[in-house]
């Protein structure tokens, strides 16, 4: 949910003469609002406020504004806007799936069917009753609701985000301690650079645990060879490696500095650990002290600084090939 309606800078225009304002009231950020909704409103250089299910203007803002219901007619919402229709300069709802018709979510999950019923369903009448305009998606809707007089909103592609920079943990189940420890760290850096996603793996516990965050994605665990398969496709910026002192993590190897480098990412790495005995500080990767505020510092930095990641990383690959001739060696010994 948003703290507040959000108003959208990007699809304001300096004009001379007054500016429509539209309140996009939609459940949260969604495809159905960025293919469809909002490059509609820039076209036609209008001011958007986004608001959630909760974010409620005063009756006097709605003065002379658009209010667009995206998919679902939220309870609040249908209090503030009966009582200030006649001040409205319109009310749109658009929907790209046919939630006004129970019948056709037959089949669908039933909490997803009683969710469309109470948002949506219930509420057809009073969408007609308030005068209010219908928007679709698809000349099937269309042709439908033909009586309603529809307008097709046709989609429009979505303007990737760039510049972003990728940060991942992957511990198994037995890191759940180090998991919880991030948490906060991670809400911190997501809050402070919009550019940063992050990814954990994890179950049901870690999903929900991670959740609230923007631009976080859980992954679910799997076994080793599909890991390896996984992790051979991607390409990483940051890769966490917090270990706490407990007993189990004592005994862990520095295999995750591989796992991070071969992903062409630069380690943050916990002292005392093994990463942190091979690790050459502020050379092939960062030993921070089990220190939020310095976690936090240290993420921040490799994010902002790509000469200095850069460099880190160059080295941090010859430091594998290093002990990846050590190990060779070593194998050597114990055979002869």
């Amino acid at each position: 949910m948003y703290p507040m309606c959000r108003k959208n800078t990007a699809l304001n225009t300096a004009t001379p003469k007054p500016v429509l304002t539209v309140y996009v009231v939609e459940e949260q950020a969604n495809p159905s609002s960025d293919f469809f909704i909002l490059p509609v409103i820039a076209a036609h250089g209008f001011r958007v406020i986004r608001c959630s299910f909760t974010d409620l203007p005063t009756a006097a803002e709605l003065s002379g504004a658009i209010v667009l219901l995206v998919r679902y007619v939220p309870p609040k919402w249908l209090k503030l806007i009966t009582a200030a229709r006649a001040t409205l300069h319109a009310l749109i709802f658009f929907m790209d799936d046919d939630v006004l018709d129970l019948e056709a979510s037959a089949g669908m999950p039933w909490r997803y069917h009683l969710k469309l019923m109470r948002l949506a369903a219930a509420h057809s009448r009073w969408l007609r009753r308030q005068n209010t305009v219908l928007w679709v998606s698809t000349p099937y809707l269309q042709q439908k609701y033909a009586a309603w007089q529809p307008r097709l909103i046709l989609p429009s592609t979505v303007n990737s985000p760039t510049g972003l920079r990728r940060i991942f943990y992957h511990g198994s189940a037995s890191h759940k301690a180090d998991i919880r420890w991030l948490r906060p760290i991670i809400a911190e850096v997501l809050q402070q650079d919009t550019r940063l996603v992050f990814e954990i793996i994890g179950g049901q516990d870690t999903y929900h645990l991670y959740k609230p965050l923007p631009r976080v994605s859980v992954i679910h665990p799997m076994k080793w060879p599909n890991y390896q398969a996984f992790i051979a496709m991607q390409t990483y910026h940051i890769g966490l490696n917090p270990l706490q002192d407990i007993p189990f993590n004592r005994a862990r190897s520095y295999t995750k500095f591989f796992d991070i480098t071969r992903c062409k990412a630069v380690g943050i790495y916990s002292p005392n650990s093994a990463c942190a005995e091979i690790i050459n500080d502020k050379q092939d990767g960062l030993i921070v002290e089990l220190q939020p505020a310095a976690w936090v510092d240290a993420i921040l930095t490799l994010a902002q600084n790509e000469p200095l990641r850069q460099s880190l990383l160059q080295q941090a690959e010859v430091k594998m090939r290093e002990l990846t001739v050590n190990a060779a060696l070593s194998y050597a010994e114990l055979m002869g």
